[in-house]
């Protein structure tokens, strides 16, 4: 659906109005404290003490002044939180009053004003099957506004979910170590899939990555309300299905269950954080518990 610059704006003010208010409960409820001092640059190099990390010893001075040094970091004030975000069309979906894609917007713009809190830098990468915006790592409210004001209006040029490519977008594009939101259904193309684990465990080595998986009730659980029509959104095939089936809805919660749990697996194995947020939860809730874990 192509909306209008005014409908864009509109929609930008509106989650701007909820997000930003939101953001207080985000930050109070351990932001800065879950990601501060994760941003470490080098200060000195001064002679080893007992108690000090030996990972930390600079062995090329050590081996010049024939005395044990190590190198001394600093915590880095300033952060930089990048947002990725999936833009794909089953991002559409949504059976109650919320889309993921408004789940999705509101959540990234209550991270972003919640950066903004903390003085941080955000950055934006919108992929689908390709990465299809970048935007640049900035501080203010009118580029969180133009961020939201992205997710509100963006219509991709793709039409499926390739999230390695979005994280090896991400790796090559900022060097220094970032904190990192993943948003996204994850309803990832399978070709991706034999890709997607070398992705997650260089992008989960160089920066501080979280993932938000968005899901609607109906993702793993069909009603009994007979036969319907259901289409799949990124390959646009149809197919009649009789949800008055015992069996069918069966296979329909099993199939779903069974990428839940290998996409579950394959994020932890890879030590990325995951918070689970449906189209109806309160998502502050879970972001909150997620930081308090860290």
């Amino acid at each position: 659906m192509h909306l209008s610059e005014n409908d864009i704006l509109r929609r930008v003010r509106k989650v701007e109005i909820k997000t930003r208010g939101l953001s207080d409960e985000i930050f109070a409820g351990k932001y800065h404290t879950a990601f501060r001092g994760r941003g470490m640059s080098f200060s000195e190099v001064r002679e080893y003490r007992i108690g000090d990390d030996v990972r930390d010893i600079d062995w090329n001075v050590s081996a010049r002044s024939e005395r044990t040094h190590i190198k001394v970091y600093e915590e880095e004030r300033e952060l930089t939180m990048m947002l990725l975000v999936d833009v794909s069309p089953s991002r559409m979906f949504g059976s109650k009053e919320l889309t993921k894609k408004n789940i999705i917007t509101e959540i990234a713009a209550t991270l972003a004003f919640s950066a903004a809190k903390n003085n941080d830098k955000v950055g934006c990468i919108l992929f689908s099957d390709r990465v299809e915006k970048f935007i640049p790592p900035k501080k203010g409210r009118s580029h969180i506004l133009a961020i939201i004001r992205e997710l509100v209006g963006f219509e991709p040029a793709g039409t499926s979910t390739n999230i390695s490519e979005a994280l090896r977008y991400l790796v090559g594009v900022n060097k220094k170590r970032t904190t990192c939101f993943l948003l996204s259904d994850f309803v990832n193309s399978p070709a991706d899939d034999t890709r997607l684990e070398d992705a997650l465990k260089i992008a989960s080595m160089k920066h501080d990555l979280m993932a938000i998986r968005v899901y609607d009730e109906r993702d793993a659980e069909l009603p009994n309300i007979g036969i319907v029509e259901l289409r799949d959104s990124e390959s646009g095939r149809t197919e009649w299905v009789d949800t008055s089936s015992r069996r069918v809805r069966n296979f329909w919660a099993d199939s779903y269950r069974e990428r839940y749990q290998k996409m579950t697996s394959l994020l932890r194995h890879n030590r990325v954080d995951v918070a689970d947020i449906a189209t109806d939860d309160d998502y502050v809730v879970n972001l909150i518990k997620m930081f308090k874990q860290r």
